[in-house]
């Protein structure tokens, strides 16, 4: 992937006639969003109950044609129910801090934290 934003074409490469097929694809993947928020203008981040592999084959095959969108594809987990409530929330919020220090340690220069967020 290019990080030179020169090099991104201006419009999608992918062959008119395949257009619809496309835009069908993401229609079926849009059909299983349970989940959604805008983080920022030109990014919205979305939860889908699509199978992992499907979403990362169409979204790498959109990133092939139109260069100037960019996907993140982050892993799905479910919650145990091992009838100890106090250690499943406290594996799931494991989890999701895991997560996000993922994402803080990937690029520190775009996070802020006003409290601390990990106990030493």
């Amino acid at each position: 992937m290019t990080t030179n934003l020169n090099d991104v074409p201006e419009a999608c490469t992918l062959p008119t006639a395949q257009r619809p097929l496309r835009r069908a694809e993401f229609d079926d993947l849009f059909a299983t969003v349970v989940g959604r928020d805008r983080v920022a203008a030109g990014h919205l981040r979305l939860v889908v109950t699509a199978p992992e592999a499907d979403v990362r084959d169409l979204t790498a095959r959109e990133t092939e044609c139109c260069s100037f969108f960019r996907f993140t594809v982050e892993p799905s987990f479910t919650v145990a129910d091992s009838g100890d409530a106090a250690a499943d929330v406290q594996a799931a919020m494991t989890r999701v801090n895991a997560v996000i220090e993922a994402w803080v340690r990937a690029r520190p220069e775009q996070w802020l934290w006003l409290h601390r967020r990990w106990p030493d």
